[in-house]
């Protein structure tokens, strides 16, 4: 069982931990990025109508049905893990003065791979590949998606016990690895995450409760709120989904996202939520975001605004199109500079500019240079130097 550190409540973080300037802040108001009608929405655009990643086709996911989830033996391979882990090094992770901190109020950096919808992909929920990204990727956290209004989602006539089983084997495999675990409501389609609020709620109510007594275990309630979502809306949403988490976890971490593919963390910003362990979610791709949002990130942690990129790629916000390695290498140094935690999508060999793997390569763990797509290489590099 985890031993809560109550003392933690009563710290207060130093100067040393306050946001300093890594750069030219932000000045003047932004220029607001366009939002694509409702009627026009396909997966996201975060500024395009461009299809992204989720292999919407019934054809192209059927396909990659083809592959089996990792059976029960999977978790049968115990043999321990080092005492030396990242988990046990940092343990429960909190925020104050606007910072993911460790059980020693010291800034913690998450980075890792967001696996691609655990419906389509599930032959990537296994222990070896999560100890390659761990062993040989360096690193830390592992994000599993999991679509609730796409084809096979949660929400729409999805296998809701496989589903739940592939989560629950996920952060086993990141446990025992010593990994920090994010469990990701993956909301897209249905726009606003009021849309399946009574299934979100019996969701988190099960897995808080099976993670009450884990460390490493981070929530994410509400993926990309998109189209006619409001940040009143997602406030709402917010408002009943954390109390039911919190009832089985007094002090776990958990992450909101924003309107407009959560981009509009200023909107958060001036309309907080009332909660402590809070960080609000914000979504790039290299190739399309650039300066603007990155003036606004930069805005929102000068002033204190807890920020958590737990999904970002390197392309165009399609998923696809020609990577933008330079823009991607400010969005790095940028984060590096407000040790802001990041994921990159995606942990999959579709046929798109975002996933790490070449199409058609099937090695499900101890991946080479060879396996890995031009994205793939270049994002295994930039953990690797860390």
């Amino acid at each position: 069982m985890r031993i809560k550190n109550m003392a933690k409540l009563f710290l207060i973080i130093t100067g040393a931990l306050a946001l300093s300037g890594c750069g030219a802040s932000a000045g003047g108001a932004r220029v607001p990025e366009s939002e694509t009608p409702p009627s026009q929405m396909s997966e996201s655009d975060r500024g395009t109508t461009a299809a992204h990643e989720k292999g919407r086709d019934g054809a192209e996911i059927q396909e990659n049905n083809n592959f089996t989830t990792p059976d029960d033996a999977d978790s049968q391979h115990l043999g321990g893990t080092a005492n030396d882990t990242y988990v046990t090094t940092h343990g429960a992770l909190h925020v104050s003065n606007g910072q993911l901190v460790d059980k020693d109020n010291s800034p913690v950096q998450l980075y890792g791979m967001s696996t691609h919808g655990l419906a389509w992909f599930p032959q990537y929920v296994n222990y070896n590949a999560f100890r390659t990204l761990r062993d040989d990727w360096n690193t830390n956290c592992v994000r599993l998606a999991m679509y609730t209004a796409e084809y096979g989602g949660y929400c729409t006539g999805g296998d809701r016990e496989e589903l739940k089983r592939l989560v629950k084997n996920g952060v086993e495999y990141a446990t025992d690895l010593g990994m920090y675990v994010i469990i990701d409501w993956h909301i897209l389609s249905d726009q606003d995450p009021n849309v399946y609020k009574e299934d979100a709620l019996a969701f988190f109510e099960e897995m808080s409760a099976e993670y009450a007594d884990h460390d490493n275990v981070i929530y994410e309630i509400c993926n990309e709120p998109n189209g006619y979502a409001t940040w009143d809306s997602v406030k709402a949403y917010a408002g009943e989904v954390i109390p039911v988490i919190r009832a089985n976890d007094s002090d776990a971490v958990i992450l909101v996202g924003s309107p407009t593919w959560s981009q509009d963390i200023d909107k958060a910003a001036a309309d907080s939520l009332n909660f402590d362990n809070i960080l609000y979610t914000l979504h790039f791709y290299a190739g399309t975001h650039k300066d603007d949002l990155r003036s606004r990130l930069e805005s929102c942690a000068e002033n204190g605004l807890p920020v958590f990129v737990s999904e970002f790629g390197m392309c165009d916000a399609s998923g696809n199109g020609a990577n933008d390695f330079d823009s991607a290498t400010q969005w790095m140094e940028l984060l590096d500079c407000y040790s802001i935690s990041y994921m990159c999508w995606n942990l999959a060999n579709k046929d798109e500019s975002s996933s790490v793997f070449l199409s058609g390569n099937e090695k499900v763990s101890d991946w080479t240079a060879e396996d890995l797509s031009e994205a793939g290489n270049w994002i295994r590099e930039h953990f690797r130097s860390k």
